[in-house]
């Protein structure tokens, strides 16, 4: 991640050279040493860097060294999140030394009026996140046509949370912007086009993804609704042997306590890891996982860091993690010591943007699969397969059959309305709309009653026609 490019070569302000020494920051990063020469040269920036790349400074650095310390609001850095901006702020007041610049943060969750009164003794630069910069700008308190540098964090980050709209407002009213940097990960077609909307000719500064110390394990994924995480789940650890190990990852404890209690129910021997445990308990079951008593440990990624064992080879990502890096930590804790591993990641319909992310980041090949085949001698899902259609409804539950009706058979609309209220006893609005192509009729049903409707439809002929149904995703 380091570069052989010193801070001291760029012939920074002595405050903030100052300031870089005081932290014992010698060589730059790869996207310090490509972005910080064309930031201070003026130039609109779009910069590919992830969460500790080093990208703060790259463009902190540049912002520092053109504000000066009159309290007037010159530069303004959004972030998504309360945590990033008030990590952002440290950073900068690190950086900038004796420079005495007055950086605030501005994020909602804490009382407004306290911090308009904050602002209202001198701000230089504002570190925020997009909706409470919205709100105190119409009330006063912020004057976005005061400052010429502006900064945007995470962007790709601020996409998936919505907040390009609130973006977008808050640079309309920057009427004196004279440069803008940008920050991403990864870059959707959304953020691109964004970007060239209200940037100046940008270079771009692509930087490698970091090399990864991955050990050499097979990546899998699994398109499955919630309903039936816990289906596969069981068929991936009956696959196991009396030498395996397993860890299953989940975010929440919450979720850590369920799969415990669902697995367990199924007669899987299982132990949950979850920060509310006493360290006595915790200690106490990764001795018997180290030990090898637990074949099989649900943890949350807090409580996994601590685990270290040679014997694991099957990591699952029962939820997908919201921090990248998780990810990372998550699959290297198999395939140690030259054994073999596989990491298989469940991912519903809600998951795969945040998977999309991490692969295109870490240049991951994650192969997509089906559930695993149930081994040789097993004949019986330990997990029964639930019938779940929320993967394939749209954002009001409703999901579209296809019916091997031609027109003509059908009737007309209220034909195949009438038949479905009377066949599987439903209420009109359960029924959504209905249209028609030459060979087959296309029903949108509420997913609450699509599996009487699927049995239905095999069972009951239509006006005397037989006929077969398969749901459109």
């Amino acid at each position: 991640m380091f570069t052989t490019t010193r801070f001291s070569s760029w012939n920074l302000p002595d405050v903030l050279q100052a300031g870089l020494d005081a932290v014992g920051w010698e060589f730059a990063t790869q996207v310090q040493r490509d972005t910080v020469p064309l930031a201070r040269a003026g130039t609109d920036v779009i910069g590919q860097a992830r969460t500790g790349s080093g990208k703060t400074a790259a463009f902190g650095l540049p912002i520092l060294e053109r504000c000066q310390p009159t309290g007037a609001l010159q530069a303004l850095v959004l972030a998504p999140t309360r945590e990033l901006a008030n990590q952002v702020a440290e950073e900068l007041n690190t950086l900038q030394g004796e420079s005495g610049l007055t950086i605030l943060t501005v994020y909602g969750g804490t009382d407004l009026e306290k911090q308009a009164k904050t602002l209202g003794n001198g701000v230089d630069i504002i570190v925020g996140t997009p909706g409470r910069v919205m709100d105190m700008t119409e009330r006063g308190h912020i004057d976005l046509a005061s400052p010429t540098l502006f900064c945007l964090d995470e962007a790709d980050r601020m996409l998936d949370m919505g907040f390009f709209p609130d973006i977008m407002w808050v640079v309309e009213r920057m009427t004196s912007r004279q440069q803008t940097l940008l920050f991403s990960a990864t870059f959707p077609q959304e953020i691109i086009d964004a970007a060239h909307e209200f940037m100046n000719e940008p270079d771009f500064v692509l930087t490698n993804a970091e090399s990864l110390d991955i050990p050499p394990i097979d990546l899998y994924s699994v398109r499955i609704g919630r309903a039936n995480k816990l289906w596969v789940l069981g068929r991936l650890m009956c696959r196991m042997d009396d030498n395996d190990q397993t860890i299953v990852f989940c975010n929440t404890k919450r979720m850590v306590d369920l799969a415990v209690e669902r697995l367990t129910k199924h007669r899987f021997d299982v132990a949950g890891l979850h920060g509310d445990l006493s360290q006595n308990q915790r200690e106490r079951i990764l001795d018997s996982f180290k030990e090898g008593k637990v074949k099989t440990i649900v943890a949350t990624d807090v409580a996994a860091r601590g685990i270290d064992v040679d014997g694991i080879t099957l990591v699952v990502n029962y939820d997908i993690p919201d921090d990248m890096d998780s990810f990372i930590h998550r699959i290297g804790r198999t395939g140690r010591i030259g054994r073999s591993g596989e990491a298989w990641s469940l991912v519903s319909r809600d998951d795969e943007p945040q998977l999309s992310k991490i692969i295109a980041t870490y240049g991951l090949d994650i192969t997509p699969s089906e559930a695993p085949e149930l081994p040789e001698g097993v004949d019986r899902d330990p997990v029964r397969r639930q019938d779940d259609f929320g993967e394939s409804a749209d954002v009001f539950g409703y999901v579209t059959v296809r019916l091997s009706l031609t027109p003509a058979e059908a009737g007309s609309s209220l034909a195949v309305s009438n038949w479905f209220m009377e066949n599987i006893k439903c209420d009109e609005l359960a029924i959504g709309e209905i249209r028609f192509d030459d060979e087959a009729t296309f029903v949108s049903l509420h997913s609450s009653k699509l599996s009487t409707a699927m049995k239905a439809i095999e069972k009951r002929p239509y006006d005397g026609v037989n006929m077969t149904a398969s749901i459109v995703e």
